[in-house]
């Protein structure tokens, strides 16, 4: 097993493979993963059935009798269907904090996590095992900026986000939403991507269109007046860019916010 950053030279593992009953695994307290597709475990219960169980599952020893899994959930899964007593493992010597991490870093190598999994997970390490955005970008080999944006997607509330994965929608399709000021229009948005099949393109411009409604909006009956320009340049950067495209005039574009004003150039090429 690979393990980055400064997880490299933690961790202590045995030469031999061990056999440990199945029922002396409990599952990793600090498993990312939340969603196991039935299908495929079964799937790899028939190759194992007919093959065996090629890598080793990775644990750490808890007591003379039990066993905390780090990685190799599926396998276990796929293993307990077919009614296989014991299994391959290697016992490694870590911390929580460390096994927290392997357990992160194994389902994003194999790619198993989707990307609010994936969030939550970053957000677990943070918070319970205090690492910083730069330790946890150091172990799993990612950019900061690629955790801090992860992690923003944790802002949507539990039930777009259920929507967002039931439906199959893209991390593209999360961060559009973020846009939205109240739970209300991230509902009434998440509901018509559903409905029409909204690709992130489209899924912008009805975004688009629901912050310029709510930007033209009048001070409310409670007297309270909103801040204009919340929702940034980019807005208004599209609605002048539909206006081109439909006339099929190529132009580039910049924007820069002031306190009082938001400042866009257009370049329109001569040729």
């Amino acid at each position: 097993m690979l393990i980055k950053g400064k997880l490299r030279g933690m961790v202590v593992m045995k030469d031999n493979i061990n056999y440990v009953s199945t029922e002396l695994i409990c599952p990793n307290l600090y498993q990312p993963r939340k969603v196991f597709d039935e299908e495929s475990i079964d799937e790899l219960a028939k190759s194992i059935n007919s093959y065996g169980i090629i890598q080793p599952l990775s644990v750490r020893k808890l007591s003379d009798d039990n066993y905390e899994l780090i990685a190799g959930e599926r396998r276990l899964r796929a293993a307990k269907k077919i009614g296989l007593e014991k299994v391959p493992v290697i016992v490694i010597d870590v911390t929580d904090r460390e096994s927290a991490a392997i357990a992160l870093l194994e389902n994003i190598q194999r790619e198993d996590l989707n990307f609010l999994e994936e969030a939550e997970a970053y957000q677990n390490l943070i918070t319970e095992h205090n690492y910083t955005q730069e330790q946890l970008a150091s172990v799993i080999g990612k950019k900061q900026s690629t955790i801090a944006n992860k992690i923003r997607l944790l802002k949507l509330p539990q039930n777009i986000r259920l929507k967002l994965i039931e439906n199959n929608l893209t991390e593209r399709h999360a961060r559009a939403m973020l846009r939205l000021p109240s739970e209300e229009l991230q509902n009434s948005i998440i509901d018509l991507i559903i409905k029409k099949g909204l690709n992130v393109k489209n899924t912008e411009e009805a975004i688009d269109k629901e912050l310029l409604k709510l930007d033209n909006k009048d001070i409310g009956k409670d007297g309270k007046k909103r801040i204009k320009g919340i929702f940034g340049s980019k807005i208004y950067i599209n609605t002048v860019k539909q206006v081109f495209d439909k006339y099929g005039v190529s132009a580039k574009y910049k924007s820069k916010d002031y306190d009082d004003k938001i400042e866009i150039t257009i370049t329109i090429p001569k040729k």
